[in-house]
């Protein structure tokens, strides 16, 4: 049954889709954070190992959250590899040495490349597809990778 929420329904798909986008680089960031968490090495394993968790499990309520927002829409969320590796706009990667630096550095570009993908659609969400709470809904999510990358930037001085 498709929702009657006061938004056009070739709107609620072009928001779905940009959503699903956002949603695949969500996974894709994820993984990566994991991945960080699994194999980082060096004299701050501890420390790096219990920080890395915390962003993983952020990232994870983040990638929920979407996922229902699509949902909520009448939508289905992408929930395949192959579909997130054909909808992201991040790229995976694969590194020799496996130091904190170096994973901090590759996290925090992606955190700085979602805010700006997020902020960039905000008023499109609002003036192009009349959503405002989708709208709403990227802002906070765009204030979330902004504290993480804080987070992240605050390792690297």
């Amino acid at each position: 049954m498709e929702p009657k929420i006061g938004i056009k329904q070739e709107n609620l798909s072009s928001v779905a889709h940009l959503l699903a986008v956002m949603l695949a680089d969500e996974f894709l960031l994820y993984t990566k954070t994991r991945n960080a968490h699994w194999n980082v090495e060096g004299s701050d394993f501890h420390a790096m190992h219990k920080f890395f968790e915390e962003q993983y499990e952020q990232l994870d309520e983040t990638m929920d959250d979407i996922a229902e927002r699509i949902r909520s829409l009448g939508h289905y969320a992408p929930a395949t590899l192959k579909d997130y590796l054909k909808l992201t706009r991040l790229t995976e990667e694969s590194r020799e040495k496996n130091d904190s630096h170096g994973f901090i550095k590759a996290l925090l570009a992606d955190h700085e490349s979602i805010v700006i993908h997020l902020r960039e659609n905000i008023n499109r969400f609002a003036n192009e597809y009349h959503d405002l709470g989708t709208s709403d809904f990227i802002t906070g999510l765009m204030e979330t990778h902004e504290k993480m990358a804080w987070m992240l930037r605050a390792h690297l001085k």
